[in-house]
C-alpha cells in the first residue's frame, strides 16, 4: 500500500477529481480527512472510503477562508497526532466566459480567493504541520491552463500559473526539511463542473483531446496518490500533465 499509515488532507474532497483522490488515497492505506464547503458530499466521500476498509473523517472548510484552513490541518494534527500528506484541490471554474473588460470584480474576487488564495493558505499550514512531522508531501491541483491559456478564462488561468509558481518557490523552500511540493495539470475531465459546462455531451471538448476522449476523475485520482508517495521520492517542483495528449498537440 504506497500510503499506509499516513495521515491525509484533502480540500475539495466532496466530488470530481478531489472525491477520486481522496477514496484512491484511502485504498492505498491513508487515513484521509475531508474538507469540503458541502457537507453531505464530504461525509459521502468518507462513508465510500470506509465501506471499503478505509478510516476518514470530515471538517467542512471553505478554503477562501485562511482560518478554515487553519482549523481543518489542526483537526488533522489533533485528531491523529500529525499531517503527512495534502492535495490541495478546492476551486471553482468560470461562471461566465467573458473578456477581462467585462469581468465582474464579484466573479475575479470568488475566484481567486478560492483557486489562488486557498492554496497558499492551505499550504501555509500543511508546511508548519509538516516541518513539526519531520517531512512531508504536498500535491496542488492546477490545470493545462496552468500552463496554456485560453479567451475568456482570463482570472482561472491567471490563478492556476499562479499555483505553479507557489509549487515552485515551495518546492525550493523545503528541500532540505524533507517536504516534497508538485503540481497535477489535469485536461479536460468528467467532473460535474465539466458536466454543468458540456450539459453533459462530453464530445464538446473531447474532441479537442488527442486521445478523443475526456479523462476519467479517476485516472486524476490514482496519478496523485503516486506523487504523494514514496516512489516518486525524487520528485519536487513538477508539474504534470494528464491531459490526454492536449499539451503536447
Amino acid at each position: 500500500m504506497l500510503l499506509e499509515n499516513k495521515i491525509a488532507v484533502v480540500t475539495g474532497g466532496g466530488s470530481g477529481i478531489g472525491r477520486a483522490a481522496a477514496i484512491s488515497m484511502g485504498r492505498e492505506g491513508a487515513t484521509v480527512v475531508i474538507g469540503n464547503r458541502n457537507t453531505e458530499k464530504g461525509e459521502d466521500t468518507c462513508h465510500v472510503i470506509e465501506q471499503a476498509g478505509g478510516t476518514a473523517l470530515f471538517h467542512k472548510t471553505d478554503c477562501s477562508s485562511a482560518e478554515q484552513c487553519e482549523a481543518l490541518i489542526g483537526r488533522a494534527e489533533s485528531e491523529y497526532g500529525q499531517l503527512d500528506l495534502a492535495f490541495n484541490n478546492a476551486g471553482m471554474f468560470h461562471r461566465t466566459v467573458v473578456p477581462i473588460h467585462e469581468m465582474s470584480l464579484e466573479e475575479f474576487n470568488d475566484g481567486t480567493d478560492l483557486n489562488y488564495k486557498g492554496v497558499f493558505y492551505c499550504m501555509k499550514y500543511q508546511l508548519a504541520a509538516m516541518l513539526r512531522a519531520g517531512g512531508g508531501s504536498i500535491v496542488n491541483n492546477a490545470s493545462i491552463y496552468g500552463v496554456k491559456a485560453m479567451p475568456g478564462l482570463n482570472w482561472y488561468t491567471g490563478a492556476k500559473h499562479g499555483i505553479l509558481g507557489l509549487t515552485k518557490a515551495a518546492a525550493l523552500e523545503y528541500a532540505e526539511q524533507n517536504i516534497r511540493v508538485n503540481v497535477i495539470c489535469p485536461g479536460n475531465t468528467k467532473t460535474p463542473p465539466m458536466d454543468a459546462a458540456t450539459g453533459g455531451d462530453d464530445s464538446i471538448f473531447a474532441g479537442g483531446v488527442p486521445m478523443k476522449r475526456l479523462a476519467e476523475a479517476e485516472e486524476m485520482g490514482e496519478v496523485v496518490a503516486f506523487m504523494l508517495s514514496d516512489k516518486a521520492s525524487y520528485m519536487t517542483g513538477a508539474s504534470i500533465h494528464v491531459d490526454g495528449g492536449m499539451i503536447a498537440a
